[in-house]
């Protein structure tokens, strides 16, 4: 009953009939709204996590920003069915993009239908799924006005990332520093080189665009054909380099091995994943980047594995207080295996970077 009072303060069309929990995500509380009449849309409630996105007006305009704009380029080239080729935001009663309850931030879009996600990667869903996020950036890459808000403040600004585990060195509030020094030597000796994203962009070679941030394959939505539809789950729309979008897939989607996998032997880059992302992308993406983007993708790759082990070390390091963990040793096995997966990818660079300059000679 607490829901359909929510879900009645909005504009929908058509009456209420359920609402069930919607997906396994870990941030916002997700519900599908399904209604009555037949010729009504179903609806998707969430609950915005404001502890994670601590300013949901920016949030809830820039997602309204982004989709008016991809909305807009999909009339302009003629495109059909569009209702399910981009989110739709539906506002509240009095015009608003969100509703304030209690002190909990809620919003509703549209629910597409016949659409669908998938978790695991194949080759082939690795190649669409580079088309799609190649598709949202080029999409994006005319967004008129002012630039989007930076939804988490640093997200993937690597020198804040090392900062924070310069910090944790320093203090080593868990008493833990010796047991890893090692891999802090190893991190610390390579901080320059993975500070280039931002040397190139304060040098004008690098451009900031509007990235996605969170590149996994779950946020694509797909037709029954397999064909793409759009890319959701946009909260971490924002200001970025294109290397963190093109990395972090490879980061999560292209690693042999687990995340936390208590066996670094089985943590490895699988090519074949990243030759056809990276095929995908290009093809759509080629349009609009420069040189020096194509140039570092790659090293994107590179970039985001070292920033997810910094992040992960600087956890331990702090005692566990970010990371939700199973046991004393999680964010260490987690570091161990990010590790792995980043040398696994420093040896395959040199087939990776020839790869890159085969499919844009």
């Amino acid at each position: 009953m607490e829901l359909k009072e929510i879900v009645s303060q909005f504009a929908l069309e058509g009456q209420v009939d359920q609402i069930k929990p919607l997906g396994t995500g870990l941030i916002n509380d997700t519900f599908r709204v399904t209604t009555v009449e037949p010729t009504a849309p179903d609806y998707v409630l969430q609950r915005i996590n404001h502890v994670v996105f601590t300013d949901v007006e920016m949030l809830q305009q820039n997602i309204q920003r982004v989709t008016e704009h991809i909305r807009h380029k999909l009339h302009e080239r003629g495109e059909n069915d569009i209702e399910r080729k981009t989110l739709r935001l539906i506002p509240t009663r009095d015009g608003k993009l969100y509703l304030v309850d209690e002190g909990k931030y809620w919003r509703i879009t549209r629910y597409i239908p016949r659409s669908i996600t998938f978790e695991q990667v194949t080759p082939l869903l690795a190649y669409r799924t580079g088309k799609a996020f190649g598709e949202f950036q080029y999409l994006l890459s005319d967004l008129p006005g002012e630039p989007l808000g930076a939804t988490i403040p640093n997200f993937h600004n690597m020198p804040f990332r090392l900062s924070q585990l310069s910090e944790a060195i320093q203090q080593d509030a868990a008493g833990r520093l010796a047991e890893v020094r090692p891999i802090v030597d190893e991190l610390l000796s390579r901080a320059d080189d993975m500070c280039r994203a931002e040397h190139l962009h304060d040098e004008g070679l690098l451009p900031r665009r509007i990235t996605h941030c969170d590149t996994k394959v779950s946020n694509v939505l797909f037709d029954e054909d397999g064909g793409f539809l759009c890319v959701i789950d946009l909260d971490t729309t924002m200001p970025g380099y294109v290397l963190s979008d093109f990395g972090d897939f490879i980061r999560t989607a292209a690693n042999t091995g687990a995340e936390d996998d208590e066996d670094p032997s089985r943590v490895g880059v699988n090519m074949e994943i990243f030759k056809e992302f990276a095929r995908g992308y290009i093809e759509s993406a080629r349009p609009f980047l420069c040189q020096t983007e194509i140039d570092n993708l790659p090293y994107g790759a590179q970039l985001l594995t070292y920033m997810q082990t910094v992040r992960f070390l600087t956890d331990y390091l702090n005692g566990d207080t970010y990371y939700k963990i199973t046991d004393p040793k999680h964010n260490l096995r987690r570091t161990v295996a990010q590790l792995a997966l980043l040398h696994s990818i420093d040896a395959h660079m040199d087939e990776m970077n020839r790869y890159i300059k085969e499919l844009t000679k």
